[in-house]
């Protein structure tokens, strides 16, 4: 991969999408993160496509930014390009005999399963609360409530840069929990769109769930700037009761702390930097090993370069 950005390249292929110098606490929820050297804002699938085409055809290494969630990246910054992804488009089909609702993955998940819910079709419910993207939950399995991608995904677009456009099912994908074969092997194929699979309900009884969901979560999870969860919860157990048992919450590094709701979540008071919360991160990890012989394992992706592989 090309080192040093040439950005009179860049310009002269994104034109005014390209934006340069860009502080990248701004597009994440943990609101951390350093700099980006180029940055290139997608409006739809279709441009998505050609944008990674170009940067795989020019040996270009870029990173994808949708939501911003469950992600860290360091005080360093990003090097290469970031494809900020603000493909949103969402459509629904009621006329197959499979109901199906298909978005791009820069599309909220939330949204669409509020607009399934509005046709008064369910199988979303457990989406409703969740702050990613599509692209994002195709690419982490994402879930809650007893749902996850693994189960409701009907065909995922992916764009590898050897195969060009395939059409991937959930078998395909290889889903674990919070994982597809995509973030194991930490494939550079991107996620373009998805299907999901629905069935007809009411939107009374599908909004009640989705009204229950929402607030059993706002209830156990903290408000305020977080990475989401941090780490996955272990067979048999949970990552926050582990964290809460070693003693760790309301622990503070600058600016952050071991949220004293949920020891899963580090909030960031506003004045934080990565680095503070990755030694909090590094600290709950090795606390729960030492203390318990538990290894977990994280829920986040680390972006950038940080001092102390985890």
């Amino acid at each position: 991969m090309m080192t040093t950005l040439p950005l009179d390249t860049l310009r002269n292929e994104f034109g005014p999408r390209l934006q340069e110098n860009v502080q990248l606490a701004h597009y994440t929820t943990a609101r951390v993160g350093g700099k980006a050297g180029a940055l290139v804002v997608i409006q739809s699938s279709s441009e998505f496509a050609s944008a990674a085409a170009f940067l795989w055809s020019h040996m270009l290494e870029f990173t994808i930014l949708g939501g911003g969630t469950n992600i860290l990246i360091s005080d360093e910054g990003l090097p290469g390009v970031v494809l900020l992804n603000r493909a949103r488009g969402i459509r629904i089909d009621t006329h197959s005999s499979v109901p199906v609702a298909w978005a791009e993955a820069g599309a909220g998940l939330a949204a669409l399963a509020h607009q399934s819910a509005l046709r008064g079709l369910s199988g979303l419910e457990w989406a409703a609360a969740i702050p990613g993207t599509v692209g994002g939950a195709v690419y982490g399995n994402a879930g809650a409530f007893g749902g996850d991608t693994a189960t409701t995904l009907l065909l995922a677009e992916i764009l590898d840069p050897q195969d060009g456009k395939v059409s991937l099912s959930a078998g395909d994908l290889h889903y674990e929990y919070r994982r597809s074969c995509l973030k194991r092997e930490q494939s550079q194929a991107i996620v373009l769109s998805a299907a999901f699979k629905l069935e007809t309900s009411t939107r009374e009884a599908i909004q009640e769930k989705m009204v229950a969901n929402s607030e059993k979560r706002h209830s156990s999870q903290p408000p305020g700037a977080s990475l989401g969860s941090m780490f996955k919860n272990p067979p048999g157990d949970y990552a926050g009761r582990l964290i809460e048992a070693a003693g760790l919450k309301g622990k503070r590094i600058g600016g952050a702390e071991i949220s004293s709701q949920h020891a899963n979540f580090v909030i960031n008071d506003d004045s934080a930097r990565a680095k503070d919360i990755y030694q909090l991160v590094v600290l709950a990890r090795d606390t729960v090993r030492q203390q318990f012989g538990v290894n977990l394992e994280l829920e986040i992706e680390l972006l950038g370069t940080f001092g102390q592989e985890i």
